[in-house]
Formats: structure tokens, sequence, C-alpha cells
């Protein structure tokens, strides 16, 4: 029975802020986030939920459209789903997870009906539950974590965590961006759901992913897994940032001179399109889709045609120039280490959900757009949120007890210069864009970049503290150069090609490396390993 609701108290705070105590604090207002917001509220604890942009409108499932790893509980069908992404992950899932997962994207597939959603049907009447259209998706989460009796915060980005005398995550403190305040929520568990990082590569909804959740996790001394899985690129027309990569199965790929580009129609053609990249332009023709398959492509994904038909394209018939936007963690796998099955990180009182988990339990180390993704957000999400409710009733109260902040670079004075955000964001994106760093990997060429990326650090983590008009920049740069550097650390630990993760001196992949690679760190990095969840379950009954 769902309890009555109650709501996050506002407390008297000086003037220039905002201050609220409550339960949990959820900050990441995208399906991870709402879905943790409404499960907290409906055990019972005082919830806000802190959005970067406006809750229901930003982040990358609100702008598009996504699939959901939405299977009916038929032995025979989950056997067929679990086992269908296996070889693709590197074998790296963890069957008991990847059970649950779909268990709960079943249930909460369905509520999502009963709270209205509009569902299409086939031909037979049938229900079709195995995609969700981001906006009605978004719009309607947002609207129960209202009437589940969640405080929502608007353009309100945190900046950092707030830690109590014993090291417990206790809160958060943020920008309130449209009214130029600070604000401050006093609480005795927070979720971290603000999404990967994409780098600001100009991915659709990406621009406010930037790793935000990962640095402040890390400040407070949280660890992440499976970071090495986090170099994939999608393909893009080179004047568009909508990266649905699907309809280019039906696509032709030339050179300049109209030759076609050899292996770029194939299942690995990505590998292919990036090679040719690095000689000249690419060209793309969706040409071998016949009319009644471009009729359906019109409906099933309007915006993917949005920028051919404002530069006058007809991407049918006409060539365009292609590109390959990297995407990150947003989808990769790797993420937050999660330590139970409540999704609790390695730091007390501190959730981690959606694309800032890691995503490895049910991925493995690949994973596509949707799907599987959309199914981590809202199973993760509602874990996380049922989590911190329960460890924010053992905690009980927290009034009176003394905070400290964890941030680190862009608050702390400890020299003259000054953090320059946008030379720093450049710096990170010449070393994590390109596809002879990134997506074709070599240990020199990863030593080089994590070379240049640690004297970034050093220089961001000595510069003068920020100003309240820089700082969030001078976070979102400092994030992503703490991501880049995890991401390659990992990298260089697994000495093989797995998933999604390729390495020019370690073409194939070894049955001795299947296990996970954890990391953490921010002056110095570090990584270790783990045994894959079925060795470490099979330790532990002996």
């Amino acid at each position: 029975m769902t309890s009555p609701i109650r709501r996050a108290e506002r407390r008297s705070a000086p003037p220039g802020s905002l201050e609220y105590d409550a339960d949990v604090l959820v900050l990441g207002g995208g399906p991870a986030g709402t879905w943790a917001a409404v499960s907290a509220a409906e055990r019972g604890a005082r919830v806000v939920l802190a959005d970067k942009g406006f809750c229901g409108t930003s982040g990358a499932t609100a702008a598009a459209g996504t699939g959901v790893w939405y299977v009916d509980p038929d032995p025979a069908q989950r056997e067929a789903a679990m086992a269908g992404r296996e070889k693709l992950g590197g074998y790296l899932q963890d069957r008991r997870w990847m059970a649950r997962t779909l268990d709960l994207t079943y249930q909460q597939s369905n509520r999502l009906a009963q709270w209205g959603y509009p569902y299409p049907v086939d031909d037979h009447g049938r229900s079709q539950r195995n995609s969700l259209q981001g906006p009605e998706y978004m719009r309607l989460m947002r609207k129960r974590s209202k009437q589940a009796g969640v405080t929502i915060l608007d353009h309100s980005p945190a900046l950092e965590l707030l830690l109590d005398d014993g090291g417990a995550v206790a809160g958060a403190s943020g920008l309130r961006r449209q009214i130029g305040d600070r604000w401050t929520v006093r609480a005795k568990a927070v979720v971290i759901a603000t999404g990967g990082c994409a780098f600001l590569s100009k991915t659709l909804g990406s621009n406010v992913l930037t790793g935000d959740g990962y640095l402040m996790a890390a400040e407070a001394g949280a660890e992440f897994s499976s970071m090495e899985f986090s170099n994939p690129y999608a393909i893009s027309p080179a004047f568009g940032s909508v990266t649905k990569t699907l309809f280019y199965g039906w696509a032709t790929f030339t050179y300049e001179d109209g030759n076609v580009v050899p292996g770029a129609a194939s299942k690995g053609g990505r590998s292919a399109i990036a090679r040719a990249l690095l000689q000249g332009p690419v060209y793309a023709r969706l040409d071998k889709a016949e009319a009644d398959v471009q009729r359906h492509m019109r409906v099933s994904q309007p915006n993917f045609f949005l920028p051919f038909d404002r530069t006058g394209i007809d991407p049918f018939t006409d060539r365009f120039p292609v590109t390959l936007r990297p995407e990150g963690t947003v989808r990769g796998t790797g993420g937050l280490r999660i330590i139970d099955d409540t999704c609790a990180t390695s730091v007390a009182g501190l959730y981690a959900a959606g694309d800032a988990a890691t995503r490895e339990l049910i991925c493995g180390g690949f994973t596509g757009g949707g799907s599987h993704n959309a199914a981590w957000a809202m199973s993760s999400g509602t874990l996380a949120g049922q989590g911190a409710a329960d460890y924010a009733r053992q905690v009980g109260t927290t009034s009176g007890l003394g905070l400290s902040s964890a941030g680190t670079v862009g608050f702390r004075s400890r020299s003259k210069h000054a953090l320059e955000p946008g030379a720093l964001t450049k710096a990170v994106q010449d070393e994590v864009f390109p596809y002879e760093l990134n997506y074709f990997r070599e240990a020199s060429r990863l030593d080089g970049a994590l070379a240049r990326l640690d004297a970034r650090w050093r220089e961001a983590s000595e510069a003068d503290a920020a100003d309240t008009v820089e700082l969030l920049r001078a976070r979102e740069s400092a994030a992503m150069l703490a991501t880049a550097r995890w991401m390659y650390r990992s990298a260089l630990a697994r000495q093989e090609s797995r998933g999604m993760h390729r390495r020019d001196d370690f073409p194939d992949q070894d049955h001795r490396q299947r296990h996970y690679v954890t990391t953490g760190g921010l002056d110095e990095v570090w990584t270790s390993t783990r045994p894959h969840a079925a060795t470490a379950h099979a330790e532990a009954a002996e």
C-alpha cells in the first residue's frame, strides 16, 4: 500500500539561498531520476529532485523515442532475451541482475499504462510496450513525481555533495541557474541519476550529460566499474545532432569520389566508417529502404528526419555527409559501481541509477541506444529510490549534524591562476574525440593521452576557486576531465578486445580476463580487477 504523501521541509535560509530538509535527494530528472523519486516517495520518504535542466524535457530520453527491453514473463522468451546479447557484451553480464531487471521493467511498464501512457496497439488490439516516445514518457513521469509529493527544483544543477561527520553522504548543494542563487538540501540519502558523460559532443539531448554526478561521487570516495566500455560512436549527419543509427542499416556508404566504403554496411561497419573518416569525408544514402519502409521510418522516428527536412535533403535519394559522434558513457556501460541489490554505491548514503551507474550487470561490455538502457533506467531508478528511502528510515534524524562540503576543483583557492572551462573542455575533447585515440585504442597512444590529461588535472586542481558565473562550467569541464582519465586508465588495464572496448595491440578476446575493472581516485587514478559475477557467486557458495 502506498504511504501517505510527505513533502520536504523548507528551512529558513540566508538571503540568496534556498534550503530544504529531506529524507532522499535525487540528482537528475530523467527516467532514472524520476523513477527513483517516485519510488522513494511511495516508500514514505520526503523527496527533493534537483534537475540540471527542466525535469521532463532535458536529457537524452526526453529528446527522442526509445526502445525498451520489455519481455513477457514466459521462461523461453526470458531465456532468449538474456542469452541474445551475452556474446556482444563479452559474457560479463550477471544473469541474476538481468532477470531482476526484466521483472521490474515488465512491472513498471505496465504501471505506465495504468497511469495513462498512450501505448500503441497492434492489428490484434494488443498493447505494444516495447518502446516509448520520450516527450510523452517524461511528461508523464514529471506529473507522477509531483503527484507523489516530490519537490522538484528545475534548472538547479548540483555542484557538490555534503558529508556528515562520519563521511556518509548527507545532501548536496548547487545553483539555481535562472535565479542566480544557491540551493542546499540536507538529506539522509542521495541518489545520483545525473546520466553519463558525452563530452559535449553535440549528440541529441546530451548537452546536460557531462559526468557531473561522477565527479561529485568520486569526491566522496565512490568507485567506478567498466569505465573502459565507454567508446561508442554513433552515426550522425555531419550537419545534425540526431544519433539514431538504426536506419543506417538501409544505407550505402561512399567515399567522396562515389566508391563504396568496404565493410561499412556489415555488422561491424562502424569501424570501417571510422577508418574511412580518418582519410576523408564519408557520405551515406538510405537507398536500400523501399517505399513502405520509408513511410514506417517517418512515423516511428520523425525526429531523425528533422535535420534533412531543414536542409532540403532527401536522405533516400540524396547523398549526405556523415560523421561519428562519441557518446561516452551515455551509450557505454561504465559508471558508479553498485555493491548490493539496492543500487548502493561504495559510499554510505549514496545510491546510483541509470546511466550514472554501471550497466555491466545487464549489458556486460556492450550496449546500444534504448532497449537495455531504458530498462536499466526504469529498474535501477526504482531500486535506488526504494533503497535510499529504506536507508533514510534507518538513519533517523540528521538535524544538528555538522556537514562538510566534498567539492574540490572549482571550490578551493590554491593559486592565483584561474581555471578556464572553455579551454579545459576543448583539451579534453581533443583527447576523447579522435578515433585513433578512443575508438581504436593502443597502449602508447593511451599513455600519451593520459599524460596530457593528468597534467591538465594537476593544473585544474591547483586553480583558484571559480566565481558563481563560471562555477557550473568549471565543474562540468573538471567532470569531463576526470571521466576521461578513468576511461583510459581502465582501457589500459584491460589488455584485450571485449565488447565495445577495442585494442589494436590486443585484438582478441582473452578468456582469462573475464573480470570487471574497478577504478577511482582523482589526483591519483587507480585500477583493480574484480571477479565476474558467476565466479564470485561460486566462491561465496563454497
